[in-house]
């Protein structure tokens, strides 16, 4: 019975206010530093070189050759996708469009690759 009078004042308006301001200062935080800025360029690459080196500012479609035929891949409003890839699982189709600096699509058995590029590039803990 002493915990349900003691119940209502465990929380004050204050406690409240602190709380949610605690709330409000994560979720902000989240978004600064788990987004990253839009970027300006796509980067196509086929067996560790450079095939394309593009804008995002204009919409088009490229078709890149690989040990296992053709990789389609289409930019438009800066973003990036791949259309269609020749490889068994299709993760690099699946993973749909790709826009912010740093954001990698990799089609692995076909030796393509495609990344997202910017004026800054954001912090990578695997980069040392």
């Amino acid at each position: 019975m002493n915990i349900v009078r003691l119940a209502p004042t465990l929380l004050r308006r204050g406690d409240l206010g602190v709380l949610f301001a605690g709330i409000l200062a994560i979720a902000m935080l989240g978004i600064h530093y788990w987004t990253g800025p839009v970027g300006d360029r796509v980067v196509i690459k086929r067996a560790g070189t450079v095939f394309l080196n593009a804008s995002l500012d204009r919409a088009f479609n490229v078709s890149v050759p690989g040990p296992l035929g053709i990789t389609r891949i289409e930019v438009a409003q800066k973003k990036a996708r791949v259309l269609s890839d020749p490889g068994p699982r299709q993760l690099c189709v699946r993973q749909g469009w790709i826009s912010r600096v740093g954001e990698v699509a990799i089609c692995l058995p076909n030796q393509v690759s495609m990344e997202i590029v910017g004026r800054v590039r954001p912090y990578d803990s695997l980069d040392y």
